[in-house]
């Protein structure tokens, strides 16, 4: 065996022992990891928005994310043909998609109030899996949670409100495809073709960034935020999701504003409110009251190397 084929072994032997170490991670700490990288990458995102227009961002998001999962997972043929490149490509639409809609939203609505309209995709979903009284509180106590952190206001644009629902069923849509992409797709081998295919389709909303494209360092952000953004936080998704449930992980996907809020203290020094404090707890023994009802086994279907 030459020193290449020994080099290419031995790292392919790390990277699997890698994805193995990540798939015996609790999934409450893979959302506050994928929360961290996901708002790390907003952040980048909102330096772009006086060059760009918010749907030109989120296809740079795109395009970073479909240029670094193509040129690392490297799909094969299999996955650029059949049911499974549709499934993909259908998958991948959502999700720029909605984070296209987001975007939209965020530049006409408070942040806070986004948040909470878009998190009635994902709650809908926790209560169309719930099957006792119990189920329907725990729902119930992260919906108002999630309401009490993000400090709804009611004023704002109609056209605003309308993305942000419209956000709100597509990331419903995000957790039903990605359970299935996750059981019978190639894992993230699948999330490369569905960016790729997007980033294809909503290339026409490349036209509201022409700014960055004069400007290396701005470009760079743009594939920047594609990875802290997509590629980081939906890699973890795809394993989370072979292990719960669509409901499960529904209601974890509330740990997200949770995270934000303890971010924001520790890094920004931003004490939170009452209602956000209360709100906090409210997710929190939601999510505890849930996971006592719902045990879902892993699918044993092995966990996807990153």
């Amino acid at each position: 065996m030459t020193s290449f084929r020994l080099v290419r072994h031995y790292a392919g032997m790390g990277v699997v022992a890698a994805g193995r170490r990540v798939g015996t991670v609790p999934a409450p700490i893979l959302f506050v990891l994928s929360g961290i990288s996901m708002y790390g990458g907003a952040a980048v995102a909102i330096t772009l928005f006086p060059v760009a227009s918010p749907a030109a961002v989120a296809w740079l998001r795109c395009l970073g994310a479909a240029i670094v999962l193509v040129a690392w997972r490297r799909p094969g043929r299999a996955s650029w043909r059949g049911r499974e490149f549709w499934l993909a490509a259908t998958f991948g639409l959502v999700t720029a998609g909605m984070n296209v809609v987001f975007y939209e939203a965020i530049a006409r609505l408070p942040l806070g109030t986004t948040v909470a309209l878009e998190f009635a995709g994902p709650v809908a979903v926790a209560a169309i899996g719930s099957r006792s009284k119990r189920d329907v509180f725990a729902v119930a106590l992260v919906a108002a949670g999630v309401v009490a952190i993000a400090d709804v206001r009611l004023s704002g644009s109609g056209l605003g409100v309308l993305f942000a629902l419209l956000a709100a069923a597509l990331w419903a849509g995000y957790i039903v495809l990605g359970k299935q992409v996750a059981l019978g797709g190639n894992g993230i081998d699948s999330l490369a073709v569905g960016f790729a295919v997007a980033t294809v389709a909503l290339s026409p909303l490349a036209f509201g960034a022409a700014a960055v494209w004069a400007s290396p360092r701005l470009l760079g952000l743009g594939v920047g935020v594609g990875v802290l953004s997509t590629v980081v936080p939906y890699a973890l998704d795809q394993v989370v999701l072979r292990r719960l449930g669509q409901s499960t992980f529904a209601v974890l996907l509330a740990l997200l504003p949770v995270t934000a809020g303890v971010t924001g203290f520790v890094l920004l020094a931003q004490v939170p409110s009452l209602p956000e404090a209360l709100g906090t707890l409210a997710v929190v023994a939601g999510l505890v009251l849930r996971s006592r009802d719902e045990r879902t086994k892993p699918t044993g279907l092995p966990i996807e190397p990153p």
